[in-house]
């Protein structure tokens, strides 16, 4: 009898330890997955207005801008080789904890149809620097394609040899195999991305090796190796897929989905890339509020600055859940 009671109050323990959650790897088609061919010159335009707007709208935005402005200045505002300020503080403010949850969520969300992007979703502004970030950092990059890894907890995803998937959110990995597998192991993604980019120099993270992949990235899965309470999953890059181009410049709806091999980027309507400084003379937007400005300041040396705190867990699709104790 007591060995009863106490394999019964055991039993609630080991489901705790044990359970996950099962999920399908697919194409993520509610993805907002717009990749701007052709309009970066009349996005970087829209941005100071939009912006604006977004702040009002969005006041977790505002408050994390603000702050990722301020930990950029005190890196010594650094920008090479990306082509903007903004594009830097977009990356630090992105991989900042208070963010990357909600903005990733809505990310997944708001390619359900062109009125759910223009309504409801409130960072478009952020998503545009990101996308023109990573384009712009793949340029310079001599590794087009590379191996990187993805560690997630408690969400065991579910794939087959030869589906084609996608991520549909920006989605952090590591060039570092042990950095993945300390954020998780219920699910082990293997990597070979060619429009993901490294974004350490830029990252409030400057520990982790970062590789940050776009959510319009496509991928076949080549091997799935399962046990009974992990799975490691092989993906392959193949291209791209998105369903939306210039959304915010096509009030009717969005084009048909525009498709590239693997470690190529698109013409961009005869420039050799719309997103980089290279590809067409703009001139440089930084948004910021009114009350910000952006000004030059001297570096904390990384041993001196104050310790970060690691990110907090994801209900699904985790960019990075917390380090283990």
């Amino acid at each position: 009898m007591a060995l009863l009671a106490l394999t019964l109050a055991l039993l609630p323990m080991t489901v705790a330890t044990t359970a996950y959650e099962v999920i399908p790897l697919d194409m993520a088609l509610d993805s907002f997955d717009d990749q701007y061919w052709g309009c970066g010159p009349a996005m970087k335009a829209a941005l100071p207005a939009l912006n604006r707007s977004e702040f009002q709208k969005n006041p977790l935005f505002a408050k994390v801008w603000q702050k990722a402005v301020a930990e950029w200045q005190s890196w010594e505002s650094p920008v090479s080789p990306l082509s903007s300020s903004s594009q830097a503080i977009a990356i630090m403010a992105y991989t900042m904890n208070d963010l990357y949850q909600e903005f990733n969520d809505e990310v997944r969300m708001a390619g359900r149809s062109p009125q759910a992007y223009r309504d409801n979703f409130h960072f478009k502004t952020l998503h545009f620097l990101l996308t023109d970030a990573l384009a712009t950092l793949k340029v310079k990059e001599e590794q087009k394609c590379r191996c990187v890894y993805r560690g997630v907890d408690k969400y065991k995803f579910k794939a087959n040899v030869g589906d084609i998937v996608r991520f549909g959110q920006f989605a952090s990995t590591s060039v570092c195999e042990d950095v993945a597998h300390d954020f998780g192991e219920t699910t082990v993604f293997v990597v070979r991305t060619c429009y993901g980019a490294y974004i350490e120099p830029f990252s409030h993270f400057d520990d982790e090796e970062e590789v940050l992949i776009p959510p319009f990235e496509k991928f076949k899965v080549t091997e799935v190796i399962e046990e009974k309470k992990k799975v490691e999953i092989h993906l392959e890059s193949i291209g791209t897929y998105s369903k939306y181009n210039c959304e915010w410049e096509q009030p009717h709806g969005p084009l048909p989905p525009r498709r590239t091999p693997p470690g190529h980027h698109s013409p961009g309507h005869g420039h050799r890339d719309p997103l980089s400084h290279e590809a067409t003379k703009v001139n440089e937007v930084t948004v910021v509020n009114a009350a910000t400005t952006i000004t030059k300041a001297t570096r904390t040396p990384r041993e001196t600055r104050s310790p970060r705190l690691p990110r907090p867990p994801l209900p699904l699709w985790p960019p990075w859940p917390p380090r283990p104790a």
